[in-house]
């Protein structure tokens, strides 16, 4: 599928607008930096990040640069939640997996008295995590097994569409941000290939990666289920099974970058601790590297958390980022706009 990232339609014409404009404008003659039609990242207020990640992008695709890197290796890993999109007051697959849970309670009675469902079903949205991992591990295989993969694709395109977040009153997945969209659209025009790698359901995500970030299926790196290959009749598909198969976080994801992209990246974008060890093993290769972290910082636009916080714990990589040369992107002053103006 290579249906155009709904979220940003408006924006990207601009974008594609704008590039053009400013080829034409170059065969003409010369332009300054920054002149106008030039901004590759319209979105970002200047200042070291937005430069940083022209620069890094100029000297690994221009030929002849000292930095030069050839289009194969031109690899750049994003994380999801909380980089690409909102992750906070909770994780945008945990609300689907609550309302999944209460449209699946008729036919589970016991959950009425029965943990973390319980919780979910009284609309205790907090409590049905204290559990921590194993509380969500039980919640989200509930709502996601039992189904063909191709079922659950369908049933995840009309939540993200539909539902909509309380605060911002926009559809789910329209809350992605427009200066990470653009970033995603400049590497791309530069010869880079874009890959999501990130700790939510890996089968959840590949329902609408294609559609919100132009990041098609295979490119989607997540937290697996196990599957089971079945035939009725002339019918061969694949089921999602209530057992974890892996974990996609931490240490796990240089793991699954090898395993699933067989190549370093040269480029990773993260927002939380559990990001920290990709952008590690990222930045720690031969030649430019670029290294990023989206910090929380604008409770006016969007929400301002990182080292308290339960969701999208960000202290490690505050810690860490000077001394690996890794850049803190901060929402409040660096992005001009949090999320694209809907159509």
């Amino acid at each position: 599928m290579n249906a155009t990232p709904i979220a940003t339609r408006m924006s990207r014409r601009r974008w594609l607008a704008a590039a053009v404009l400013s080829v034409v404008l170059a065969a003409c003659a010369p332009l300054p930096p920054g002149a106008a039609g030039t901004d590759p990242l319209p979105s970002w207020n200047a200042g070291p990040a937005k430069q940083r990640i022209i620069d890094f992008v100029r000297a690994v695709s221009t030929e002849g640069s000292k930095d030069y890197v050839a289009p194969a290796e031109r690899v750049a890993v994003f994380d999801n939640d909380g980089t690409l999109w909102t992750e906070y007051p909770m994780y945008t697959q945990m609300l689907f997996v609550f309302d999944r849970i209460k449209a699946l309670a008729p036919q589970h009675p016991q959950w009425q008295q029965q943990e973390p469902f319980k919780s979910v079903l009284a609309g205790d949205l907090r409590g049905a995590l204290a559990g921590g991992e194993q509380a969500i591990a039980q919640l989200v295989l509930a709502a996601q097994s039992g189904m063909s993969t191709e079922a659950f694709d369908a049933q995840v395109r009309r939540w993200i569409g539909q539902a909509q977040d309380p605060r911002f009153k926009r559809p789910y997945e329209t809350l992605s941000y427009q200066p990470m969209h653009e970033v995603l659209w400049y590497l791309r025009a530069s010869g880079f290939t874009t890959y999501i790698v990130s700790g939510g359901s890996q089968a959840f995500m590949r329902a609408f990666a294609d559609r919100v970030y132009g990041i098609p299926p295979e490119r989607v790196i997540g937290t697996r289920q196990q599957l089971e290959f079945q035939v009725r009749g002339r019918n061969a598909e694949l089921l999602l099974l209530p057992k974890v198969d892996f974990v996609n976080d931490g240490d796990n994801k240089p793991v699954a970058i090898d395993t699933g992209v067989g190549r370093r990246p040269i480029a990773a974008f993260g927002n939380s601790d559990g990001d920290v060890p990709m952008l590690q093993y990222t930045t720690s290769g031969p030649g430019l590297r670029l290294g990023m972290l989206v910090h929380h910082d604008d409770a006016q636009r969007e929400y301002a958390y990182d080292r308290a916080s339960a969701i999208g714990r960000l202290s490690q990589g505050l810690d860490l980022y000077k001394t690996w040369g890794w850049t803190l992107i901060s929402m409040k002053n660096d992005w001009k706009t949090v999320f694209d103006p809907l159509p």
